[in-house]
């Protein structure tokens, strides 16, 4: 469940922008009858409809989970917040400026800020990955270092290889890769991770066992 809702954004944008980039008359209309207001110009034109109103329906989910989360008294967790400052400024630059090209950057601006948080941390003592996952594998310093890095050379790229299909595709072949090419290399890189990981995985007690205490 927790995985569908953090993929729950990223579903309704795709969704939302396909529908409406099949009938970009009705969402030009729609688009400039319901925020028209917050656009310059005030006139959605049919070109940029459909990724607007996709902007605009995953800035409201984003919303919407931060604001349940935080009343759930839930934390929210850090790639959540810096979607949803994303969202907010690029998404309202978008949708004032009506230009798709500011969206396009989210992802890439994402993966940058998560990678840099990850180098940043290091660099301080404070490794975000350890801390994310170090409840449920026991690791030298070594292996969470590598890991570390691992994760920041792999966030670089894939902020690299967005900005490649945003600015050398369509805007359609951009959304597709978005939400199944990123999420797939994405998966697929943490799968990796997962079955590297796996000697290290602690074991589960049994029965009237207590855990192996660690060793300081």
């Amino acid at each position: 469940m927790k995985l569908f809702l953090d993929f729950l954004p990223l579903i309704l944008f795709f969704g939302t922008f396909q529908y409406a980039d099949r009938n970009k008359e009705w969402a030009a209309a729609i688009a400039t009858a319901t925020f028209g207001f917050m656009v310059s110009g005030g006139v959605v034109g049919t070109e940029e409809a459909p990724i607007l109103i996709g902007t605009v329906v995953m800035s409201v989910i984003t919303l919407v989970q931060v604001a349940v989360l935080k009343m759930m008294r839930k934390p929210v967790h850090l790639m959540l917040w810096i979607t949803l400052a994303l969202v907010v400024v690029l998404g309202g630059a978008t949708i004032w400026f009506h230009n798709p090209v500011i969206i396009k950057w989210k992802p890439s601006i994402a993966y940058w800020a998560l990678g840099l948080s990850f180098w940043v941390g290091r660099m301080f003592g404070k490794n975000l990955l350890q801390e994310m996952l170090g409840g449920e594998f026991e690791l030298p310093p070594l292996i969470w270092q590598r890991l570390n890095f691992a994760w920041v050379a792999f966030l670089g790229l894939m902020g690299l290889l967005n900005l490649y299909v945003a600015y050398s595709f369509s805007t359609s072949t951009w959304a597709s890769f978005k939400v199944f090419g990123a999420t797939g290399l994405m998966l697929a890189f943490s799968i990796g991770q997962v079955v590297y990981l796996s000697r290290y995985l602690k074991p589960e007690p049994t029965d009237g066992e207590q855990p192996p205490e660690r060793s300081s």
